[in-house]
């Protein structure tokens, strides 16, 4: 009885020892059986959404730079503005005209230049070789996973082939007619371009937003994994010890308990 008990308390202890020096409670699945299954779901979880978090950052970056680019082209819009506000002066001669329109046009040419080649071909302006801007497709349009189980959000699409900004960078000043049509269109795309931006604006806020929330429930996760596999070292150490104690005390047992026959066999002697 000795020898088993001596037995089980050395097995105890060597257990106590492996959790001490890994700080795992699971270091196999006879452990705990039932937990070694959530925690490795939750492991998998959480290596899920930190590949999430991940692409939503990635997006967010983008984002930034879409609406870098556009604040540029607002800029150039709001100059185009003036210059179409400037041409339809009465008392500017038709040399004067050619050159607000020459500068109404290198600013054209810079909007056009940012989104496409103007003429609906290949996007210039890129992120890690992903088109900023679309030119109207469906193969245009981003879509973001934002969670571990890969459901999609999609990012809005900034078309510089609309209309309303194709009209304002085919205008011209080279008289005053042609120079209030200018600005009618000119206004038309500053408008455009704002609701663009609130999109871009909108995408950012809300993809922020969702890799917090993917921070908050990662956290959580940890926690609830920690509890299940990782050592209470207060706990495990006083376990330890008295392992130790049970194991020495067994052992020193077992050498009086083997004595006794000796001691017998001298008497007998």
């Amino acid at each position: 009885m000795s020898a088993r008990v001596l037995g089980e308390s050395t097995q105890a202890l060597q257990k106590s020892l492996a959790r001490l020096s890994s700080g795992s409670k699971l270091n196999s699945a006879a452990d705990d059986a039932a937990g070694a299954a959530v925690s490795l779901k939750l492991d998998s979880q959480v290596s899920r959404l930190n590949a999430a978090k991940s692409n939503v950052g990635n997006a967010i970056s983008y984002a930034q730079t879409q609406d870098s680019y556009l604040k540029k082209v607002g800029n150039a819009l709001d100059r185009m503005g003036e210059l179409a506000v400037l041409a339809q002066d009465t008392t500017k001669s038709s040399d004067d005209l050619k050159l607000y329109d020459k500068e109404f046009q290198k600013l054209a040419t810079f909007i056009g230049g940012t989104a496409q080649d103007g003429k609906g071909g290949i996007a210039t302006k890129q992120f890690n070789g992903v088109d900023l801007f679309s030119n109207g497709t469906a193969a245009d349009i981003l879509k973001i996973t934002q969670d571990e189980d890969g459901t999609d959000y999609t990012m809005s699409a900034i078309n510089f082939e609309d209309a309303k900004y194709t009209n304002a960078l085919g205008a011209e000043l080279t008289d005053t007619t042609k120079a209030a049509t200018a600005l009618t269109n000119v206004k038309a795309a500053i408008t455009q371009l704002a609701d663009d931006r609130a999109n871009v604006g909108a995408d950012q806020s809300v993809l922020q937003n969702i890799s917090s929330t993917m921070s908050v429930l990662k956290d959580n996760l940890g926690a609830a994994n920690s509890r299940i596999k990782d050592v209470d070292v207060a706990e495990e150490s006083a376990n330890f010890a008295r392992q130790n104690i049970l194991v020495q005390s067994g052992t020193a047992l077992l050498a009086q308990a083997n004595a006794l026959p000796q001691s017998a066999l001298r008497l007998i002697g």
